[in-house]
């Protein structure tokens, strides 16, 4: 199973293969990388504006700068981060209501920063050869070794998440250029600019423009090109399949449970779903466990009330434990990324053909670049490191 938490994982380009084909083949754990080695200078001078704050669109206007490149960023939402969104209210360390594991090699963080002076890797931790997953059916619980059957190469930040990785190396160096509750709902490159205008009818211009929207903000029509998009692109757009995705926490007064818990809809070809120790690693004493759900498995527990999704989960997990959940449950916080409204959605299926994210990623014209997890010209998407390479791409191509 290749859960995320909103980000995926490992890939390389193998075009007979899904991407969810080449997870479970066993190939993936060469880790792709950035390219790491953008010029210290280039041709282009111009203005560029990047459309969204999430991981792409920090990373592009962060590479931007580093060349000098004069950037302007229009985020939609009223704060930056987009699906590495957090909370540091419900317990003692950050809580990652979106993507919350690192899926390949630690060096990665290196590559996003772009500077071979910062050493960032030991906020991770990795699993353990002895951590346990229980798998619970039909009131039955078995045990099992946690590595390689679902966290292979996966690490996770201790005392931190995605979110505070880019505030502390990233966001100082751009927080400037984020012009904040900027929606933009058409991108018009028809003439001598690109001329973007906001829900409010104001309009911004560039030389070039890099959309990081989501993909289902796409799929919604909530941004007009013109001109349009090609066939090819339509019906790219038209043919993906995004996830739904919830995310939610329960906090227990003892920790009755291994570092995951799996269940007969753990992974299917329509959603995953899978109980995990959200506490793993960090330096608390607070039981803290993950409830991960995308696909049809998510828009089961969304269907459900708060207390209806209370009772799911704690039944679940009493059925495989004695009835230790309701006996300790003492309260709990949910996620639904389908209520966000310039989200919409979780990512784009694991099950998807890789030609989609790959026409995604090609450039609208010579002036409209596109990055971010589903718009990646190599088999790899729906994480944040494939956000960040591809962002790194569409710089390049831009730079060109």
């Amino acid at each position: 199973m290749s859960q995320s938490g909103f980000g995926n994982s490992k890939h390389q380009i193998v075009p007979s293969l899904t991407r969810r084909q080449f997870v479970f083949s066993g190939a993936a754990a060469v880790a792709v990388l950035l390219t790491g080695c953008l010029p210290r200078s280039a041709s282009f001078t111009g203005k560029v504006i990047v459309v969204g704050a999430g991981p792409a669109g920090m990373t592009s206007a962060h590479l931007l700068r580093q060349q000098g490149i004069e950037v302007e960023v229009l985020e939609a939402g009223s704060t930056h981060g987009g699906r590495i969104k957090h909370n540091l209210d419900f317990a003692d360390f950050p809580i990652s209501l979106g993507a919350e594991w690192v899926h390949v090699d630690g060096s990665i963080l290196d590559d996003i920063v772009n500077d071979s002076s910062v050493d960032i890797t030991t906020e991770l931790v990795s699993y353990e050869d002895s951590d346990e997953i229980a798998f619970i059916e039909n009131g039955e619980t078995s045990f099992g070794p946690l590595v390689p059957t679902i966290f292979d190469v996966d690490t996770k930040f201790r005392g931190s998440s995605w979110l505070d990785f880019y505030n502390t190396y990233v966001v100082p160096g751009i927080s400037d250029l984020i012009r904040y509750d900027t929606q933009i709902v058409q991108v018009d490159h028809s003439g001598g600019e690109v001329v973007l205008t906001d829900a409010d009818g104001s309009t911004y211009s560039a030389d070039r423009v890099i959309i990081t929207v989501p993909l289902r903000i796409l799929q919604r029509g909530d941004i007009v090109f013109s001109p349009g998009f090609e066939d090819d692109r339509l019906e790219a757009i038209d043919a993906a399949t995004v996830w739904s995705g919830l995310k939610a926490f329960f906090e227990f007064d003892r920790e009755f449970y291994p570092a995951a818990i799996g269940f007969s809809d753990s992974d299917t070809d329509n959603g995953q779903r899978l109980f995990y120790d959200a506490a793993y690693g960090q330096r608390t004493d607070q039981n803290i466990l993950g409830v991960f759900s995308v696909g049809a498995q998510a828009e089961t527990y969304q269907a459900m009330n708060d207390d209806e999704l209370v009772a799911s989960v704690l039944a679940d997990l009493d059925g495989g434990f004695g009835g230790a959940a309701s006996s300790s449950y003492v309260r709990h916080l949910v996620q639904n990324w389908n209520e966000e409204p310039f989200a919409g959605a979780a990512y784009l299926e694991d099950g998807a053909d890789f030609r989609i994210s790959r026409e995604l990623s090609r450039p609208l014209g010579d002036r409209v670049f596109f990055a971010g997890d589903s718009y990646t010209s190599f088999a790899d998407w729906s994480s944040v490191h494939a956000a960040a390479r591809s962002a790194a791409d569409a710089v390049s191509s831009v730079l060109r």
